[in-house]
């Protein structure tokens, strides 16, 4: 009551009142209110992010077929997409008037609401409302017309065929990447084909009479028509669009609220609840109720388990797959084990497992370091033995080439023999036919990314009390020293007789995408690759203090020249902060490795003006190829306070959170909180802190400490504490087991 008068005296009733409706308006909200799925829906020179309808690792993705959120014109809705960024499936569009040419084309936005549960659009042109909401391996339409003469348009983005099942029902076959898609679909209002114009591909089927609503949903399958139709039937039994958007919205909810955030701003709430439902883009389970369809064989199995497709390991082994191994612990089990059958399928473990067989892309045998992870946190629901044989076929007996899976080749050979994969000197020809002829050799590359996946397997060989193939792998495991230069404190291209390329530029040389050399990035980047090994790093590079310098240089190093200049050659370098590329997947873990340097306060400092400078609740708001939650789980991480720098040791880097407190619901039961006391804007730094109550000094705690349901509490302020955190620093040594002098 003193409040209240004095409020009325001052004249600020009506701001109180906004303020206080304000926020009980915000505790009224759900996590899925949250989410802007245009987020990052204009690609910063490479590609946008798709504002994808569905439900959390489902089948069935759907979303507006569109250049970027700029576009206004919609061209169709795929009903469904075979992986992230991989072929489309068939075409879904409601037109009225006649069957002209524009009956075939695009057609003019406005009112677009999305959410992962739920799509609406008018179509300018037509008059037409459009709403969509998904099952997993089910999509519902629902569309109003205005006028008379309506149509519903379908098509195939490949090669297939569509038919018409009586009058109210179409199904349709789709053929792409060596294999087939299926989709059964039903109206509850009679619809009678008709021709469009000469030359339109597109089948139309007329709406009959005067309807003006009409529902039309359909089922999908890898497997057959009767397949489609049995799991449309299964999933959307009656005609209740509402009754399935709120199914959809309850699933989200479920998920998202594993994470609850207070303090912050309402946009990053924004970017980080978008970013969380990205993280559940991918892997998704194509069982379709007892059996599925396997690329890897080409046959239908009968089982009971998920098997889940659509990986892409070099971009989701960092942050992805960690995150989701604190969320959902038994799912990654299944994940892995879904490799592990594809491994037994096709007879190697594959790399980027897509819907349509492995998509070998990037370089890595980052299988390896996704299971490690998971299997020392605590998964245990695959078939270790197996997925250790498939891993250490394709380290021994498979190539390491980028963009490749298959038998050794000579230049594997090398690279066993002589610890490093051999680079070619400034315009020397290509002699070995395997070798990709746009993705060249990434030769340093490959060197560092497949010394950190074989000190994964030598961990996972202690952890089967093998020996013998312990030792073998940790001695690759320091392969990567073979080409780092001492005298140039650089990662280095060396050529097959061990000579260093010259002339050699860390910044610009390799060619486009620096390929012959690096994986999209330049030496500046690929210094820090050695996630196994950063006390041997640091040593290469004249000890810590050496090494702090010439990470701090990373973030204020110039371009050399115009950033046009850079970007024609390395298009994936966006997000610049000096030679420091936040766009691009292997720089996610080098802001925290100031705590592996005694110097905390910078990843503080780093990891506070990353996220406020380039993750936005806007269309530009993700810098670089989001990949399907490979680079938005980094910034759940990040948002949330901590990161796992090294997958496959147990243990998570202290950075600072954007939230005054963020709970992470746990599969056991209990709960791990990260509290920041006075965090704001200005208060980036951690002033102190505690961890169950107890006074913490080192800059890390260990995931046996966050199953624990345990509570770490910062104490924030706009200055460094440049003493914190400066003694028990964060290991990681070729030599170390992966508890070692981290989870005492």
């Amino acid at each position: 009551m003193f409040l209240t008068n004095t409020v009325k005296k001052t004249g600020l009733l009506a701001l109180l009142a906004a303020g206080l409706w304000g926020q009980l308006s915000a505790q009224q909200l759900s996590p899925i209110d949250y989410v802007d799925p245009t987020i990052g829906g204009v690609g910063l020179i490479l590609e946008p992010t798709r504002p994808a309808v569905h439900q959390p690792n489902s089948m069935v993705r759907v979303f507006p077929a569109r250049k970027d959120q700029l576009d206004d014109q919609i061209g169709y809705f795929p009903l469904a997409i075979s992986s992230h960024r991989q072929p489309w499936l068939f075409r879904f569009m409601p037109v009225s008037g006649k069957l002209d040419a524009g009956a075939a084309g695009k057609f003019s936005s406005a009112n677009e609401r999305i959410t992962p549960a739920h799509y609406q659009v008018n179509l300018i042109e037509s008059g037409i409302h459009l709403a969509f909401t998904p099952g997993q391996r089910s999509g519902f339409f629902k569309v109003t017309f205005t006028g008379a003469d309506n149509f519903l348009r379908l098509g195939i983005e490949n090669k297939g065929t569509i038919r018409t099942e009586g009058r109210r029902a179409v199904s349709g076959t789709e053929e792409f990447s060596g294999m087939k898609a299926y989709f059964y679909a039903e109206s509850n209002t009679d619809l009678s084909p008709v021709t469009g114009q000469a030359g339109d591909r597109h089948t139309y089927l007329k709406v009959a009479g005067t309807a003006k609503t009409i529902l039309w949903k359909y089922g999908l399958s890898f497997i057959s028509t009767e397949q489609a139709k049995a799991n449309l039937a299964r999933e959307i039994p009656a005609w209740e669009f509402d009754a399935l958007r709120k199914q959809a919205t309850d699933s989200w909810n479920r998920k998202l609220g594993q994470m609850q955030v207070q303090g912050g701003t309402e946009a990053q709430k924004r970017v980080f609840y978008t970013s969380l439902y990205r993280s559940y883009e991918r892997m998704v389970d194509i069982n379709e109720y007892g059996k599925y369809y396997s690329a890897y064989d080409h046959q239908v199995h009968q089982s009971d388990k998920p098997f889940f497709v659509d990986n892409w390991l070099w971009d989701t082994y960092i942050a992805l797959e960690p995150l989701q191994t604190i969320l959902n612990p038994k799912m990654q089990g299944e994940k892995i084990d879904s490799y592990v059958e594809m491994y037994k399928q096709g007879g190697w473990m594959p790399s980027f497992a897509l819907v349509f067989g492995d998509n070998p892309c990037m370089t890595g045998n980052h299988a390896a370091s996704w299971i490690l992870d998971s299997r020392i946190k605590g998964v245990t629901n695959f078939d270790l033995d197996k997925a250790y044989e498939g891993l250490r076929k394709n380290a021994l007996s498979g190539t390491l080439l980028p963009w490749r899976n298959g038998p050794a080749t000579v230049l594997d050979s090398f690279y066993a023999k002589k610890g490093y994969m051999p680079a070619l000197a400034p315009g020397e020809k290509e002699t070995v036919k395997e070798v990709h002829g746009f993705e060249r050799r990434q030769a340093v590359s490959v060197t560092l990314e497949n010394s950190y996946d074989d000190w994964c397997i030598a961990q996972l060989a202690d952890l089967r009390k093998d020996k013998k193939d312990y030792n073998l792998f940790l001695s690759r495991a320091a392969y990567y020293r073979n080409v780092f230069r001492k005298d140039k404190g650089f990662v280095w291209p060396k050529d097959k007789d061990g000579n260093w390329i010259e002339p050699f530029d860390p910044k610009f040389s390799g060619g486009q995408g620096g390929r012959d050399y690096f994986t999209e990035n330049n030496a500046y980047t690929y210094n820090w690759d050695v996630k196994h090994d950063f006390t041997g790093l640091f040593e290469l590079m004249g000890g810590p203090r050496k090494a702090e310098e010439k990470l701090d240089n990373l973030f204020r190093e110039s371009l050399g020249r115009s950033k046009y200049q850079l970007w024609y050659t390395f298009p994936d370098a966006t997000g610049l902060v000096g030679q420091f590329v936040m766009g691009n997947e292997p720089s996610f873990h080098i802001p925290y490795l100031y705590n592996h340097l005694g110097s905390p306060w910078k990843t503080q400092q780093r990891i506070r003006m990353l996220m406020d400078t380039w993750y936005t609740d806007n269309f530009f708001g993700i810098p670089g190829d989001e990949d399907g939650g490979g680079m938005t789980a980094f910034v759940v991480f990040s948002m949330a306070g901590f990161f796992p720098v090294t997958p496959g040791i147990p243990v998570y880097s202290i950075g600072s959170p954007s939230f005054s407190q963020v709970s992470i619901k746990l599969d056991n039961g209990k709960t791990f909180r990260v509290t920041a006391k006075n965090n704001n804007k200005l208060n980036v730094y951690i002033q102190g802190a505690k961890l169950n109550g107890k006074s913490l000094d080192r800059s890390w705690f260990t995931h046996q400490e966050l199953l624990a349901g345990g509570h770490l509490e910062l104490v924030m302020g706009p200055l460094p504490n440049t003493n914190w955190g400066t003694e028990n620093l964060p290991r990681a040594a070729i030599n170390d087991k992966p508890f070692n002098n981290q989870t005492k």
